[in-house]
């Protein structure tokens, strides 16, 4: 049984437990959502835009107490906790001020001279199922587009952060939305099985797992309904030879350890181009022991525990597998001494493909670093994986730098400076890292139905 209750990852002391919503509240929450809908896509995009801009300001207004929420739940530190709360603010503004203009009547010049229009036109009511390392952010990217758009939400939050959701919930209201343009359930997995199921429910997003990717997927592709899927990623920071070794050193650490490693586009694979490898290896490993680990509360700190007791054992699991059949760890490799969800910062060398960390996610601070001879190999060993997400590269030659980038199998490619998000960039993935993209214009171009319109001949 899904269970919601936040545990601090500090102590891993248990703080609060809430209910598991039963079948009939799910079944309201979609009815409500449902019913919202035939008058949410009615009002004037404008107004639409207008409310969500009130979110935006809503976010502002209580930023510290957000803030303070997600560090409780998932040991995220206050610094990073508030820029989190900053860029989902952003977020809501971006698509108040821009949606109206993506969301526009496009004309068409087709053969034969007919008035054609493209129109968007949301779908209806979506399910949102988002996970615990980015609790306002996930949700940001996913329902200010359709907000605007038209379409209302039905978001499923992680059964570790059920006060974040009511929070954002909390605010939707506060800022004027209808109660079934936005609501959110304690749900299960059978439930949202079944409400993926339900024909009053158009479309599904989830960010997480590729777990839990299949089985959205699976069941979405059975109804035959729109679905996007943010998964998981391994992805690569390639140094070339040529490479300024500060700056990719600078940009190596905060690229692997901010969120204490768990973000899905967070650098995880270091490929190192000789003769610049021992140079880089002693120069990370440094840095990386440098990092300070403690109560993410503290200034300070570089980084807090990780999300929960279970996401440790799982790394610790995957650094000790590499180590027993062989890798080194030249930093780190162990829990903290601290107790709670901590685990030191980690540097892994000597990773063959017989090992976990070769080819699994390590979702916490942990860094493979690999020795190759040349860029071709370079290459090689970054598309050697099931997943496609981000992508790193660092070369004082922009142009040699930029043709490593055009042979990566990935959806992002960062050129001198770590993977990063903002509300106007586009981001998604290929391969296991899912389908479909967010943010930017392309944020709204998921879940409509882009209505063509053809008036044929000319009027006279």
């Amino acid at each position: 049984m899904t269970e919601y209750k936040i545990v601090d990852p500090t102590t891993n002391a248990l703080v609060r437990r809430y209910p598991t919503s039963d079948d009939a509240t799910v079944d309201r929450a979609i009815a409500a959502a449902a019913e919202e809908f035939a008058q949410w896509r009615r009002r004037p995009i404008k107004e639409r835009a207008d409310a969500v801009l009130a979110v935006s300001r809503e976010f502002e207004h209580r930023r510290a107490d957000l803030a303070a929420i997600i560090t409780r739940e998932m040991g995220k530190t206050t610094r990073e906790a508030l820029a989190e709360v900053d860029l989902s603010a952003a977020i809501f503004a971006y698509y108040a001020e821009h949606g109206p203009d993506f969301a526009a009547d496009q004309r068409l010049d087709i053969r034969g001279g007919d008035d054609v229009v493209v129109r968007c036109e949301p779908l209806g009511a979506l399910l949102g199922v988002m996970p615990w390392n980015y609790p306002y952010y996930q949700v940001a990217r996913f329902a200010a587009p359709n907000l605007v758009l038209g379409n209302t939400v039905i978001l499923k939050h992680a059964p570790s952060c059920p006060e974040s959701a009511q929070a954002i919930e909390d605010i939707m209201r506060a800022a004027g939305l209808p109660a079934g343009a936005y609501v959110n359930v304690y749900a299960s997995n059978e439930q949202v099985a079944r409400a993926i199921a339900d024909p009053r429910v158009h479309g599904v997003s989830l960010t997480g797992s590729e777990r839990a990717g299949r089985a959205v997927g699976e069941v979405a592709g059975r109804h035959l309904k729109k679905y996007v899927l943010e998964l998981g990623g391994s992805d690569p920071f390639i140094v070339l030879p040529e490479a300024d070794l500060q700056a990719a050193v600078s940009a190596a650490v905060e690229g692997r350890m901010g969120n204490a490693g768990q973000a899905c586009t967070a650098s995880k694979r270091f490929i190192v181009v000789d003769p610049l490898y021992d140079r880089f290896l002693d120069a990370f490993t440094a840095a990386v022991r440098g990092l300070t680990i403690g109560d993410p509360t503290d200034d300070g700190v570089s980084f807090g525990p990780l999300s929960s007791e279970e996401a440790a054992r799982t790394v610790i699991a995957q650094v000790r597998d590499a180590v027993e059949q062989g890798a080194t760890a030249v930093a780190g490799g162990s829990r903290s001494a601290r107790g709670g969800a901590f685990v030191e910062p980690t540097v892994l060398t000597g990773v063959t493909p017989a090992m976990r960390a070769y080819r699994e996610e390590i979702f916490g601070p942990v860094a493979v670093v690999h020795r190759v001879p040349d860029t071709a190999t370079a290459i090689r060993l970054a598309n050697d994986t099931p997943y496609g997400l981000g992508s790193v590269v660092f070369g004082r030659d922009i142009a040699a730098a930029k043709a490593v980038g055009d042979a990566l199998d990935v959806g992002m490619v960062s050129i001198n400076g770590p993977s990063g998000t903002q509300e106007d960039l586009p981001f998604g993935g290929v391969k296991l890292s899912g389908v479909g993209r967010e943010l930017g214009s392309y944020g709204m171009n998921e879940f409509v139905n882009r209505k063509v319109i053809r008036v044929r001949g000319r009027a006279g």
